[in-house]
């Protein structure tokens, strides 16, 4: 199976690209000691060749060890271009009194984002970071050079610094502004708990359909801690539970609620998912108490498909 990134051990990284090359090279390593190592992912700077195409970039030297034909890459290629997307509003920082080597929901993303941009710069593709909450706060187009990592990095560690109280989302105005910015056929991925006003649901999905656009694959990672708003796994004894955008406050005991709140939890995951499938979202629970390859090995399952 792939090997399991050790959280506690990356926290000894301070910086965010130092800790994404960490997580890269472990991902890299599980995915060629599992059963799914026949997937294509050339890193470095080659490709395999392709039968019927032009020999001129092949590396010699590198067929002379491998017995492999390989064609050199250069900067300016790019196989596919991936628009990154955050949600920064507040229920995102839930739980808010997580310790230095655990995560909350917006930790585990601008760390699965950092990830993922490694990964795909190993790959030459093109990446590209928007972040919303009230508002599109941050956008950027597709780049694969190292100064645009370089500012999204620097962006996701403001981020990282920068916790916001109170703010609210607009994820239906902000994916709809992202679709329209975003022109040329890329894959989408999406980091977002996806709350937001219930009596919104058909624009929520409406906006996700317009994502599909101009052909566009669109990943949805439901970034949640499953067990406690999911299971809402509470002790039996009093709470005083604060909605994190309006700073909204009820006291009560957390078994008299349950029953009835997982219900229509996974009643909302349930139409979520259903929508997803009906609009062609790839849709992945992300649960931030499982680590990185959740997000990793669905993004290389998306990037075979779009070849």
């Amino acid at each position: 199976m792939i090997e399991k990134i050790n959280r506690g051990e990356l926290q000894r990284y301070t910086h965010l690209e130092l800790l994404a090359k960490q997580v890269v090279e472990g991902f890299i390593t599980g995915l060629h000691k599992s059963p799914f190592h026949g997937f294509s992912v050339e890193f470095a700077e080659h490709r395999l060749y392709n039968k019927g195409e032009s020999t001129k970039h092949i590396d010699w030297k590198l067929f002379a060890k491998t017995d492999k034909l390989f064609v050199k890459r250069y900067e300016e290629e790019t196989n596919l271009r991936c628009q990154i997307v955050i949600d920064t509003s507040s229920s995102m920082y839930f739980p808010t009194d997580v310790k230095k080597d655990e995560f909350n929901k917006i930790k585990f993303s601008i760390y699965a984002a950092a990830a993922l941009m490694e990964l795909l710069k190993k790959q030459r593709d093109a990446f590209g970071l928007s972040t919303f909450n009230e508002k599109l706060d941050f956008h950027t187009g597709n780049k694969s050079n190292i100064r645009h990592q370089q500012l999204i990095i620097s962006e996701l560690e403001r981020l990282l610094n920068a916790p916001s109280t109170n703010v609210k989302t607009a994820t239906i105005d902000a994916l709809h502004q992202i679709a329209e910015m975003v022109h040329k056929r890329s894959l989408i991925i999406l980091f977002s708990d996806m709350i937001d006003d219930v009596d919104q649901e058909e624009q929520l999905f409406s906006a996700l359909q317009h994502l599909k656009h101009n052909k566009h694959e669109v990943v949805l990672f439901h970034v949640v801690d499953h067990k406690k708003e999911l299971e809402f796994d509470f002790g039996n004894r009093p709470y005083k539970f604060i909605d994190l955008e309006s700073g909204q406050e009820v006291k009560l005991n957390s078994t008299e609620v349950k029953e009835r709140y997982v219900k229509e939890v996974k009643k909302r995951e349930k139409a979520l998912k259903l929508k997803c499938i009906q609009y062609g979202i790839d849709f992945v629970e992300a649960d931030i108490n499982k680590g990185f390859n959740q997000i990793l090995f669905p993004y290389l399952v998306m990037r075979n498909k779009m070849k």
